[in-house]
């Protein structure tokens, strides 16, 4: 009987629940399913899993829309498992509140990876407000807007710096061009995606041990950056 963390497989294909239900009770985690999209709000509501991975096809609503109704009474991780792989689908799942989004077809050791990032998010939900967030060497204490690597202060802009603390208080989570430039340049700059390019390539010189292969300020392509922790 598994008595691992309890995760929601939202998706209409029989095969697929089978293949990760198998997957995932190997290790370790408990698994509830449905096949449509109120089946998954439902039991994300009576059942209160730790993490949902959801299918945007669904055969009843789109999944774009159970993430609004998950939303707006919990903070569950939502992984997205999707066959749609345009950048537009994945930019609006994670503006709408999604954790991550994996594309179909999918590796199960990088879905168990990623699951595992999201589930540690989940967990220290309660700590993003917290004041230090650490990955690896380098620790980001918000309190006192310190940067520090192997616990030597690093000097940061502020436009830097701005960029650094909304990743790092959502540690693990993929955070949007648009958002990353609406929160520090402004409405008006949401397509200067040239900005992010420079301004994180800035912080990974101070930040990173091997700037050109980073460790923790990690790009998706095409959507945006995340800070991994893990």
């Amino acid at each position: 009987m598994s008595t691992g963390p309890k995760v929601l497989i939202v998706d209409d294909e029989p095969q697929i629940r089978r293949f990760l239900r198998a997957s995932l009770q190997a290790h370790d985690y408990q698994v509830i399913e449905a096949e449509n999209g109120k089946e998954g709000v439902r039991a994300c509501t009576v059942q209160k899993p730790d993490l949902l991975i959801l299918d945007l096809g669904l055969p009843d609503m789109d999944g774009l829309d159970v993430i609004k109704l998950v939303r707006e009474w919990s903070s569950i991780p939502i992984i997205i498992l999707s066959l749609r792989s345009d950048d537009p689908d994945k930019i609006e799942a994670l503006d709408r509140g999604a954790n991550d989004y994996v594309t179909k077809p999918f590796s199960m050791g990088e879905l168990l990876a990623r699951m595992r990032v999201a589930l540690r998010q989940g967990q220290g939900s309660g700590s993003d407000s917290g004041p230090v967030i650490n990955a690896g060497e380098i620790a980001i204490d918000l309190s006192k807007r310190l940067v520090t690597v192997a616990g030597t202060p690093v000097r940061l802009s502020r436009k830097e710096y701005d960029l650094l603390r909304i990743l790092a208080s959502h540690p693990g989570k993929v955070i949007t061009h648009q958002q990353l430039l609406q929160e520090v340049w402004g409405q008006a700059y949401v397509e200067e995606t040239q900005y992010l390019r420079v301004y994180i390539g800035q912080l990974r010189q101070k930040l990173e041990k091997e700037p050109a292969a980073p460790k923790y300020l990690v790009t998706e392509p095409g959507v945006g950056y995340r800070l991994q922790t893990g």
